[in-house]
């Protein structure tokens, strides 16, 4: 498919250099922090500095609100911190730096897409602060306003979705501040999943008070493909045996493999049976690939970044394959992986590729890590960073579902790391596509972060910039730094930028030949401050 790309100029906001002074007190080594403010909000998007607490003795937790009450007059409030804030996570690392995972919040409801990341070096010295914080929101508490129940939200809800009978988890509701037309709302953020008429997880947003339906997203993450069958490659993997049977369930790693059975696309919920074996030896190629890859990306994440599972905490992979006739498609739909079989022409079985498998549980990663929103430049992000493991993973080439795609067709692909534009993706920032199709983009613009990443990782020279490659190990080190300490929910390209420096600065210092490269990488698709 052929797009039209429309150029926009990025848009930054440059803060001029400022003396901060506080109540709190602060001593920092940076007298004039630099500042990068959001375009519409005008609070910081991205501070960095060398910030240290004039208070002895406070408890880890601590640090954070006072760093926040010093910069108050940044972030637009009067009171308290802890009455605009709340602490979501905090993590420290094998640096010795943490990094603590915050979300905006107004009368206690938490604000929809602001989320903020601050992080400390060993001494505790705030070196960075990246999010986004709406300022100014005028609405009464919750418990002042006449607001329809979530269970009343979810019903509406359900009444969009036709030939919906079962869905493959609970609805779940959530009551957010939602900015909304220039002004903000109190509405329910209600999340319906179902495999039918086509696979599906919506995200409907009602208002919180008129219950009308004031948006939605489907943010179901998919390859779209045909085929069936795979190539046949000997394989060798984890099993259970459980009586006279040996299952595909490796008790270790917590990985289970399933046989839809070609339930219907239309089908509302599927159900399947743990793939079997009278013997050690499995019959099933499609099983047999969803299976052992899986246990390669989860190996992946574990041997490089101590990641256990998608969550970190250990919780089940679940395959499903076989799923609908000759269906197109592979995605993670919140809380497993499905994959159809393909009709041998455009795509054989989605199972049967590594780079495909990896992309999809990157994106369970991202769910429990930055969560990037579905749509627009944040949903470009979480793409490009499926894309970007997923080279990692399968680290034979640049090309996205080769093996699996146009089978009759050599040397095809999906997308390519390396040359987006042969693929109908820009590799520029002035060229990315500002439609409303494929949910703002998504499948789109996720060219531009690649083309950064492979420049990063293998170097190059792109529209006059020279870019020093620095390898796939560093490469692959900085962009999950980048995903799991740095970037919020509502992240942009810009955003994106700024979190790969620091996460290179954090790992191979402030003048280092690595952060070069990847300010020359981002300057090179038309990313810049």
């Amino acid at each position: 498919m052929k797009f039209r790309w429309l150029s926009a100029s990025l848009t930054t906001c440059l803060a001029a250099a400022m003396t901060l002074t506080s109540s709190a007190g602060f001593v920092t080594a940076k007298e004039t922090p630099d500042v990068r403010y959001h375009p519409v909000y005008k609070t910081p998007s991205f501070i960095e500095e060398n910030w240290s607490s004039s208070k002895r003795h406070l408890a880890p937790n601590e640090l954070v609100w006072d760093y926040l009450n010093a910069r108050k007059n940044l972030f637009r409030f009067t009171d308290q911190a802890q009455n605009h804030f709340k602490l979501k996570s905090k993590n420290t690392d094998e640096l010795g730096m943490t990094h603590y995972r915050l979300q905006e919040i107004h009368h206690g409801i938490p604000v929809f897409g602001s989320e903020q990341t601050i992080h400390t070096d060993k001494a505790n010295t705030v070196t960075s602060y990246l999010g986004q914080v709406i300022p100014n929101i005028k609405l009464p508490a919750a418990t002042q306003a006449k607001l329809i129940s979530s269970t009343k939200a979810i019903s509406i809800s359900k009444k969009q979705v036709k030939n919906a009978k079962q869905y493959l988890y609970q609805p779940t509701s959530e009551l957010v501040v939602l900015p909304y037309q220039q002004t903000h709302t109190y509405a329910y953020v209600v999340k319906l999943a179902y495999l039918g008429p086509q696979p599906t997880v919506w995200q409907y947003f009602i208002d919180a008070k008129s219950g009308k339906v004031l948006d939605k997203i489907n943010i179901l993450h998919e390859i779209t493909g045909e085929g069936k069958g795979v190539k046949g490659d000997k394989k060798t993997f984890e099993i259970t045996k459980d009586g006279s049977l040996y299952y595909l369930k490796d008790q270790i790693r917590k990985i289970s493999t399933f046989d839809a059975e070609n339930q219907n696309e239309n089908s509302p919920i599927i159900n399947g049976k743990l793939v079997s074996s009278k013997t050690t030896t499995f019959s099933d190629p499609s099983a047999i690939d969803a299976h052992a890859y899986a246990e390669k990306t989860y190996d992946f994440y574990k041997k490089h970044f101590n990641r256990n599972s998608f969550d970190g905490n250990g919780t089940q992979i679940k395959s499903y394959v076989h799923v609908g006739e000759k269906w197109n498609n592979a995605a993670w739909d919140g809380e497993k992986m499905i994959y159809g079989d393909g009709d041998g022409k455009t795509f054989i079985s989605l199972a049967g590729a590594l780079d495909v498998i990896a992309h999809e549980i990157t994106h369970a990663v991202t769910q429990y890590t930055a969560d990037l929103q579905y749509r627009n430049e944040s949903g470009a992000l979480n793409e490009s960073m499926s894309d970007i493991m997923g080279v990692m993973v399968d680290d034979k080439n640049w090309l996205l579902g080769e093996d699996v795609y146009t089978p009759n067709k050599p040397g095809d692909a999906l997308r390519s790391m390396s040359e987006p534009t042969k693929y109908n993706q820009p590799d520029h920032y002035d060229d990315r596509y500002i439609g409303w199709e494929d949910n703002g983009g998504v499948h789109i613009n996720s060219g531009i972060n690649n083309k950064a990443a492979y420049l990063i990782a293998a170097g190059g020279k792109h529209n006059g910039v020279t870019i020093n490659g620095i390898g796939r190990v560093k490469t692959r080190a900085i962009y999950y730094r980048a995903l799991t300490s740095y970037l919020t929910s509502n992240s942009q390209f810009i955003d994106m930028r700024d979190a790969a420096i620091q996460s290179t600065t954090d790992l191979y210092g402030a003048n280092s030949n690595e952060v070069k490269s990847v300010k020359n990488a981002y300057d090179s698709v038309g990313v810049v401050k």
